[in-house]
């Protein structure tokens, strides 16, 4: 019998037939190499050998996953690696610390620990889901796998044209906004050493900025009014259609709305920080936003309480249940009664607001941006408070609402007038 038949001992019917028993036993093969089989009836196959004067063991993986001849071929490479002074048990444990360095190191990887650590902390969780899928479905199929520090900006760019591809132009910008985000980060924490996203700030297409619909022709306003009071929907519909041109908030503030938050004896809606759009620091520690209510708001809102006063929410769903109506309810009433989607939205109470309190009351600009929650600054750069103005604001929302009654009724205005604080 030859040295190599001598070793290569085990065949592929013996270690098929061999059964398992109470306790773990070995069929050798030579070289070192044996087959273990565990009471469970799985097979390992274990590599014993000397090295430094120590006896050591190394898994060679389990049977049938691995044959008899894959097993025999990683007992003879190992054997090189020790007759080369290579210990294969250390070889193995380093080659997997490399790989694992190497996975932690890709795109995905980096962005996924960005994303956990840094973006879900610092905006909303609807916000940070959203920017996860963007990466999920537009980046990571194409340089997920890539090591950060090798995505160069042709690399990034060509993932991004897949998205401008499909006319996702907004898309593909939010895109590569997130990823250098993802690069920054990677710089400040040596995974990479420059980000490739800021390359490609003017390679994309641009974006055409539409802009919600809303109506700003006084007359068209006044007859979308007079549609208002004709509306033979659900009262608590109609309230909502009324009340949204007097308050000009977001559809999502205005269908939230509690009848906690109303002090309608002192002509007060105060928001809670968390109802607003802000960012996730300032829902959490910043402060109320607070809607001065005009005469014929508060109106508006003491004849909807005898129908809505009694549950939690002003304006709540018809499908009963404690929850508010849907985010289509105004929506869907601006379409029955014909303005269209490009005519006005729920949105657009805000554009119209603006456009006619700044050009036809000649409110100054500062005064609206407060009332609309917007983040104004002023020439040195410091950010309004949000509570500042009050008085003024106090004063213009009754001057809109009166305003907005001689529309109603087709008349015309004379202009407001405010100083600043």
């Amino acid at each position: 019998m030859s040295a190599k038949n001598a070793t290569n001992k085990l065949t592929d019917p013996a270690i098929r037939n061999a059964k398992p028993r109470d306790t773990v036993y070995n069929l050798p093969d030579g070289g070192g190499l044996g087959l273990e089989v565990q009471p469970s009836g799985a097979k390992w196959w274990r590599l014993r050998y000397r090295f430094g004067g120590k006896e050591k063991m190394l898994s060679l993986g389990t049977h049938p996953e691995v044959s008899l001849k894959d097993a025999r071929e990683r007992r003879d490479n190992a054997r090189k690696d020790i007759a080369a002074g290579i210990d294969p048990g250390a070889k193995r444990k380093a080659e997997k610390e490399t790989r694992t360095a190497l996975a932690a190191n890709t795109f995905e990887a980096v962005a996924r620990e960005w994303h956990k650590t840094v973006h879900t902390a610092k905006v909303s969780e609807g916000h940070a889901e959203r920017t996860l899928i963007r990466l999920e479905q537009d980046a990571f199929p194409w340089i997920g796998a890539t090591p950060i520090a090798k995505i160069t900006a042709p690399k990034l760019l060509e993932a991004l044209r897949k998205i401008e591809a499909r006319g996702a132009i907004e898309t593909a910008h939010r895109v590569r906004h997130a990823c250098g985000q993802v690069f920054r980060y990677g710089i400040a924490t040596g995974r990479c050493e420059r980000d490739p996203a800021a390359d490609l700030r003017d390679a994309l297409k641009p974006v055409i900025v539409k802009h919600h619909a809303a109506i700003t022709d006084p007359k068209q306003v006044g007859g979308m009014l007079r549609a208002f009071d004709d509306y033979q929907g659900m009262p608590t519909t109609r309230a909502a259609l009324k009340l949204a041109p007097l308050v000009f908030l977001r559809p999502g503030e205005l269908r939230q709305a509690e009848w906690v938050e109303f002090d309608l004896d002192a002509a007060m809606w105060t928001i809670p920080a968390p109802k607003m759009k802000r960012s996730k620091q300032q829902k959490l520690s910043g402060a109320p936003h607070v809607v001065p209510l005009s005469t014929q708001a508060v109106a508006v809102l003491r004849d909807l309480a005898p129908l809505a006063g009694h549950g939690r929410y002003v304006f709540p769903s018809p499908r009963g249940g404690d929850r508010p109506m849907s985010e289509n309810g105004v929506l869907s009433a601006l379409r029955r009664m014909g303005f269209a989607k490009d005519e006005m939205t729920g949105h657009g109470f805000r554009a119209m607001a603006r456009t006619l309190m700044v050009e036809r009351l000649d409110v100054p600009e500062a005064v609206v941006e407060a009332q609309l929650a917007h983040s104004v600054k002023d020439s040195l750069g410091r950010a309004y408070n949000r509570t500042e103005f009050m008085a003024q604001r106090r004063a213009m929302m009754q001057a809109w609402a009166d305003y907005l009654d001689t529309l109603r009724r087709g008349a015309e205005v004379i202009p407001f007038t405010t100083k600043q604080s």
